[in-house]
């Protein structure tokens, strides 16, 4: 039987006396740890790492919000934790408790005015899927199979408190004081906003399926605004898997080469021709179908990209612009990795390993076909390590790296992990956006 709650906390002190409950449980955690390696000088750390994830991400699953959505991002790092930990996380971006049904019709209620089972012909207040900000219902509505996404109560009035519970570990982790994260920490604000507001999601998932309908093998549903409000957001229902039971089935190379096609010309599109991505790229939000085709369902978090910063980011990608120094220097000084105060020998180590990185990255591009591996993705998150190891980066004087890099290489590195669990042959060639590039700073 499935654990429902009939209450979230939304309160400051509620929400804070369940992470020092969590807390708590951690140090007893350790205590045990220590007593078995006490007796047993092999024992590892494996279950503590087990009782750890587990307890953490209770806490953090009846939170919801911005404290479970941090769990989700992790789970998307396989380098940044223990898998215990990115295994458990993982579950928060489909599998989060779900609300009870009292408490669903009480949250839709207060949002539309109406009851559920008023507004729909069906209406099941068991949920199919339950996530960080809100949990799904299938519903009908003349004839039509609906999907009823519901946000929890009191989210968006919890965001600022939670990330300000969150700044401390993060300020600690990076070795800055908290002024010197302030503009990471309002991108990151700024994005769990939006993500609260179903009528923007709805205005932008309209707009962006309308504007990349055209792209094969990519479907979206229609989106029902009559149906829907600031915190209740209606649209088609869409049949799928999630990319883990798409996989579990053993699919031909040839469909998961397809899906990723797919997905991998979605995504270009969006950010060389809208300039805006979709930038919650992980498995929950995409459903495959045993054709090879994938339904996208979920727009909430989207980067909308500055052309001036698209123009000083991404030519970095293209190796023509990588061997220009004039223009790198010009690059790395407008997107903050090197600062004018910098002496030359941290400005040539910190370009060194930058380029290194860029050209790691950029090599899908550079070939009409890329096979994606996860020894590709090891050798990214290596070179992250052995940045990570130089002392500028690992205790910096000032943060480096403009906060509109935060989500869209979150979306990259989301996006290169997908293809790799699909193991993808496909076509990656980037003439039509690079030959662009190319042609901006050549008339400069």
């Amino acid at each position: 039987m499935i654990d429902t709650q009939d209450k979230i906390p939304t309160s400051k002190v509620e929400r804070a006396m369940k992470l020092m409950g969590a807390g708590a449980k951690i140090g007893g955690n350790y205590l045990k740890y220590y007593a078995k390696k006490t007796i047993n000088s092999d024992h590892t750390k494996e279950e503590l790492h087990e009782n750890n994830a587990a307890d953490i991400y209770q806490s953090l699953s009846q939170l919801k919000g911005s404290a479970l959505k941090v769990a989700q991002m992790l789970s998307m790092d396989k380098n940044l934790l223990p898998r215990a930990y990115t295994d458990k996380f993982a579950l928060s971006q489909y599998s989060a408790p779900p609300m009870s049904g009292p408490l669903v019709v009480r949250t839709f209620e207060k949002s539309v005015g109406k009851s559920p089972m008023t507004v729909f012909d069906r209406f099941e207040t068991n949920c199919t899927a339950a996530a960080s900000i809100g949990q799904v219902h299938k519903a009908e509505k003349d004839g039509k199979i609906l999907a009823v996404k519901i946000q929890y109560p009191g989210i968006g009035n919890s965001i600022q408190s939670d990330l300000k519970m969150v700044k401390p570990v993060a300020n600690a982790m990076f070795g800055l004081p908290e002024k010197e994260m302030q503009k990471y920490f309002q991108e990151v604000e700024e994005k769990l906003l939006e993500e609260t507001n179903y009528t923007l999601e709805l205005e932008r998932s309209q707009e962006i399926s309308l504007a990349c309908s055209a792209i094969p093998d990519i479907f979206f549903p229609k989106y029902y605004p009559e149906f829907s409000s600031s915190k209740v957001l209606v649209m088609d229902w869409l049949e799928g898997e999630h990319l883990k039971e798409f996989l579990q089935k053993n699919p031909t190379q040839e469909v998961k080469n397809r899906v990723a096609q797919a997905l991998w010309d979605f995504y270009n599109f969006q950010l060389h021709t809208q300039l805006a991505i979709h930038a919650d790229p992980h498995p929950g939000n995409f459903l495959f179908q045993p054709d090879g085709r994938v339904g996208v369902i979920d727009f909430g978090c989207v980067k909308v990209v500055p052309e001036d910063f698209y123009y000083h980011y991404f030519p970095l990608l293209v190796p023509e612009i990588r061997g220009n120094q004039p223009v790198v220097d010009q690059l790395l000084n407008h997107i903050e990795i090197l600062f004018p105060a910098d002496s030359s020998e941290v400005k040539a180590e910190l370009q060194k390993a930058f380029l290194e990185m860029t050209a790691l990255l950029s090599r899908p591009f550079e070939s009409e076909r890329f096979q994606f591996t996860n020894q590709f993705i090891d050798d990214i998150y290596a070179k992250g390590e052995e940045i990570y190891q130089i002392p500028e980066v690992k205790k910096p004087t000032q943060p480096r790296g403009s906060k509109h890099a935060l989500y869209v290489n979150r979306t990259y590195f989301g996006i290169y992990s997908m293809m790799a669990d699909l193991n993808a042959d496909i076509e990656t060639k980037s003439d039509l956006w690079s030959g662009k590039l190319v042609d901006y700073w050549k008339n400069r």
